[in-house]
């Protein structure tokens, strides 16, 4: 099963380092030396991952078949992904591809569909696209989100009031001072 990664961001120096947009939950076990990932759109099939650093909150990778800052800059934008088998992993989380196309309910009623997943440190955000083609993002946590049914094919939400409201159809950012 193919499971999207990272994308390959500019150059880092000149000896080929890349940055990497992480697209994964464990950049460490996916970017461990010795790693092989699918490449696709780029000037290489697979690239061998020979280590890997984080520099303040980018990682920074060396790929084995990237020697250079004009290969690194070839590369660019390449998107990668882990081929293996997934299921020995724990069945408590989900990937990103499981997801994405997932109908968005609350309560019966269709209010969108999930886009993508974002990773982060204090926690997950569903991507979903409302009903009026909108992005929101959804805290991916118990209380908000409290049934994924991959079977079924949904993902049901029990949002707080204004989720799906907040900052809509607002034309400037508000600063919170009310005009006087």
């Amino acid at each position: 099963m193919r499971v999207r990664v990272a994308r390959i961001g500019k150059p880092h120096g000149i000896r080929g380092e890349v940055t990497v947009e992480v697209m994964t939950d464990d950049p460490a076990a996916r970017f461990a030396p010795g790693s092989v990932l699918e490449a696709e759109k780029g000037p290489h099939d697979r690239l061998t991952v020979e280590g890997a650093r984080w520099n303040k909150e980018i990682l920074v990778v060396a790929f084995e078949e990237i020697l250079d800052r004009n290969a690194a800059e070839a590369a660019r934008g390449t998107v990668l992904f882990f081929d293996g088998d997934l299921s020995d992993d724990d069945s408590e989380g989900y990937y990103e591809h499981e997801l994405v196309d997932l109908p968005v309910l609350i309560g019966e009623e269709k209010v969108g569909v999930v886009t993508g997943l974002r990773t982060g440190a204090a926690q997950d955000l569903l991507v979903v696209k409302d009903n009026e083609g909108e992005e929101v993002y959804v805290p991916f946590v118990e209380q908000i989100v409290p049934e994924v049914d991959l079977e079924g094919g949904f993902v049901r939400l029990t949002p707080p009031d204004g989720l799906f409201t907040v900052n809509k159809g607002q034309t400037e950012p508000d600063d919170g001072l009310e005009e006087r």
